[in-house]
């Protein structure tokens, strides 16, 4: 459930943006706090309740609300902002997607597992285990176009960053840190460990929209083996591959 505005913080960022925090840490229940008033305020705009707002953008903590100037103000805005109803918000899941999404692990693909294995404790193949058996979430997007953060990692898997980054970590590159994981959508210096690599375009300028994964949708992975990955790789090189074939569906 939303919590009450008192409960909520309201910083300004720039002339045309509202930041409400929910809180300092990353953590799920925070996450769906910020999907729900994501939600409720974009149903507000439709039905125009509200006025002045152009978008939001959800974060693991916080919503930024940019609006127009020349249509309302910060205290009009927060006003709006709380005499909406927030008991009867849009439940978080109502518009989220799963995907099922495979995976090469290991070998050139993944050339952090076998570290990973080593400073866990574990073999490679419970490190595969424990990531394939998770139903990730899409807690946001940021940092390059496309590249979601999913929580959360099992416990047993969280790292802390690599202490020396890479300067090009491969487009498709599956990779974690803390209790995150992520998927590389572009070739990018990272800091996070590689445990494989996705054959599937996380993010495609001709499809709309652009992103496969928006905020509170839903992710697992698949492992495959290196024929079937390359058969992945070439449909998508010419555009035979269709996002369907992820199992993309509304739960």
């Amino acid at each position: 459930m939303t919590p009450p505005p008192e409960d909520w913080t309201f910083r300004p960022a720039g002339d045309r943006t509202l930041v409400l925090e929910f809180g300092q840490i990353i953590d799920g229940a925070l996450v769906d706090q910020v999907i729900a008033l994501d939600a409720r305020i974009r149903s507000a705009v439709q039905a125009g309740e509200v006025s002045g707002i152009v978008e939001t953008t959800p974060t693991f903590r916080s919503l930024a609300v940019i609006f127009d100037p020349l249509m309302t103000t910060p205290a009009e805005l927060l006003e709006q902002i709380r005499t909406l109803d927030y008991q009867h918000s849009t439940p978080p899941d109502t518009q989220a997607q799963h995907w099922t999404v495979p995976v090469l692990y290991g070998g050139d693909a993944g050339p952090d597992l076998a570290s990973v294995a080593q400073q866990t404790g574990l073999t490679t193949e419970r490190v595969i285990e424990l990531h394939q058996q998770t139903r990730f979430k899409v807690y946001m997007l940021g940092f390059l176009p496309g590249f979601a953060f999913l929580g959360d990692t099992p416990a047993p898997l969280h790292l802390p960053r690599r202490r020396e980054p890479r300067l090009r970590v491969p487009a498709g590159s599956v990779a974690i840190a803390m209790q995150l994981t992520g998927v590389y959508p572009w070739d990018s210096p990272g800091g996070w460990h590689i445990l494989g690599n996705c054959p599937v375009p996380l993010f495609d300028g001709h499809q709309s929209p652009p992103a496969l994964f928006k905020t509170g949708d839903t992710v697992n992975f698949t492992a495959i083996e290196k024929e079937p990955f390359n058969d992945i790789r070439i449909a998508v090189e010419s555009g035979a591959f269709l996002r369907s074939s992820l199992t993309g569906s509304r739960r």
